[in-house]
């Protein structure tokens, strides 16, 4: 279809009441058609992305401005992200470069504009020239005396900022031993990293799922931290974050800022996981600072009393094995294997006598009533199965069976500390497990990017292992008995190693 033909259709639509699901359509096709003309022969069709900017800022209801919201950036960015190579990233930045100069000439984005001015950006290319000579160019960090201040950007997701800001976190310990970090990202990293005194949590909330200057005004936010928390001695690190919209956003003088750009194949093997390119960027921005480079794992500091109640939760349970599993996908259902595959598993691990598995609940409506059918089944093949929460602790001690368990982020990592495995879906779970040197089994369904995959696989000190399903063809085709299989040697080979 050409982008006339959507351009109609979109005239048609736009003023109609209750036209929601008309606008998931027009949006998710227009949005294909973008990578159609891509994947074809990489033509970027700029008027397909207008188009649906066009569509997004119609309306100040998020139920119309959000289909076309939602298509973009699901559809369009995070898979140009999600594939890790030098093309993706240059047609990201264009995307994202013509996005933010379609919102700095509305009414509405007038302080977008005016920011962006003050950064002596006045034009798509202003942006896309800066984005890529700071992706091309690099320069080495200060001397240690010289940096008082670290200000660290956060991923946005939990996991993300296990696998990479972490490690950066470590390394800059080593590197600025007297800088206070300051880590600006939200509020719920207070469960993980509040712990490490050397951490100041300032916190920002990033809206995944807002319009276009909803998801542009964290910017705001971030520029008046910087600027209430910066002096002479500051430097900012950007590990990839969607709080500059992955670097597109300038948010201080190049001199000191240093951007890692985790997408970009051009400086690292294909190969490496999330947590070594991470410590392979230090590395390279060190230069010969400091002699003896230590590679550091991902790695977690929460609070002491999260870790407790979850430390005296776990000391009722009186068996020979504690598995934690996860079962959440956060809403991408192309990573869930489906339930007769998860109850599978769940049946064949309590196969062995002297186990207990706490499962983890999730949150929300959705992943709750998923779980709780999961427990009835496998209650319904005569194992006992019991529901309870961190601060309540058990009636009294379990041998062996199942618990779901509601649980914040923080008190699910000191269950994970507890536990002998982990095994659950790529999620920030699976990161836990590995900073807190736990066997960890991930199911990674939902792509089949060699790379993507390599990149965020669980990497610590302790082994681990994946299973790949490929979920992107029908799921009925899912393999079950064979995925559970595949588990149980998993876990055998993790058990001996």
């Amino acid at each position: 279809m050409t982008s006339t033909y959507y351009q109609q259709q979109w005239e048609k639509i736009k003023d109609q009441p209750d036209n929601h699901k008309a606008l998931d359509l027009l949006a998710g096709c227009i949005a294909y058609s973008f990578l159609d003309d891509y994947l074809q022969n990489c033509d970027y069709k700029k008027e397909y992305i207008r188009l649906l900017c066009t569509m997004t800022a119609h309306s100040s209801d998020p139920q119309r401005s959000g289909p076309a919201a939602r298509a973009l950036f699901s559809i369009i960015v995070e898979r140009l992200c999600d594939d890790f190579e030098e093309l993706q990233t240059l047609t990201y930045n264009k995307v994202m470069t013509q996005v933010i100069s379609f919102c700095r000439q509305l009414p509405e984005g007038r302080e977008l504009d005016r920011c962006l001015t003050n950064f002596k950006i006045n034009s798509p290319e202003d942006l896309l020239t800066r984005i890529e000579k700071i992706r091309m160019e690099y320069h080495p960090f200060p001397e240690p005396g010289c940096v008082k201040k670290i200000l660290l950007l956060s991923r946005v997701t939990i996991g993300a900022d296990i696998a990479v800001t972490s490690v950066i976190i470590q390394r800059l310990f080593q590197i600025f031993p007297d800088a206070e970090i300051i880590l600006i990202g939200a509020g719920k990293l207070e469960e993980l990293y509040a712990g490490n005194p050397r951490i100041k949590i300032h916190p920002v909330s990033y809206s995944r799922r807002g319009g276009l200057l909803e998801r542009l005004a964290v910017w705001h936010t971030v520029l008046e931290v910087i600027a209430s928390e910066r002096d002479a001695k500051t430097i900012l690190v950007d590990p990839d974050s969607r709080l500059s919209q992955l670097g597109i956003l300038p948010l201080i003088e190049s001199e000191n800022y240093f951007f890692f750009d985790s997408r970009s194949d051009i400086s690292f093997y294909s190969n490496l996981s999330m947590a070594q390119l991470a410590n392979a960027w230090i590395d390279k921005l060190m230069g010969n600072k400091i002699s003896n480079k230590i590679f550091c794992y991902p790695k977690i500091w929460p609070p002491q009393t999260l870790t407790l109640a979850a430390n005296q939760f776990c000391s009722q349970i009186m068996s020979r094995r504690i598995i934690t599993v996860n079962f959440g996908v956060g809403g991408n259902e192309r990573k869930c294997i489906g339930s007769q595959a998860e109850e599978m598993i769940l049946l064949d691990i309590l196969k062995d006598e002297g186990t207990v598995i706490i499962l983890d609940k999730g949150f929300g409506d959705l992943e709750l009533r998923h779980n709780d059918r999961l427990m009835e089944a496998v209650q319904a093949r005569g194992h006992t199965v019991i529901n309870a929460c961190i601060g309540s602790g058990l009636l009294e001690p379990f041998t062996q069976g199942l618990i779901g368990v509601e649980s914040r982020i923080g008190e699910m990592a000191g269950l994970i500390a507890n536990s002998h495995e982990y095994i659950g879906y790529d999620s920030a779970c699976q990161h836990i497990a590995a900073a807190m040197e736990t066997p960890c089994i991930t199911i990674f369904a939902g792509s089949n990017n060699m790379r993507f995959i390599r990149r965020w696989s669980a990497h610590g000190i302790r082994k681990s292992a994946i299973i790949h399903i490929d979920t992107l063809n029908d799921c009925a085709l899912i393999d079950a008995e064979g995925i559970v299989v595949r588990l149980r040697n998993a876990r055998q080979l993790l058990k001996r190693s």
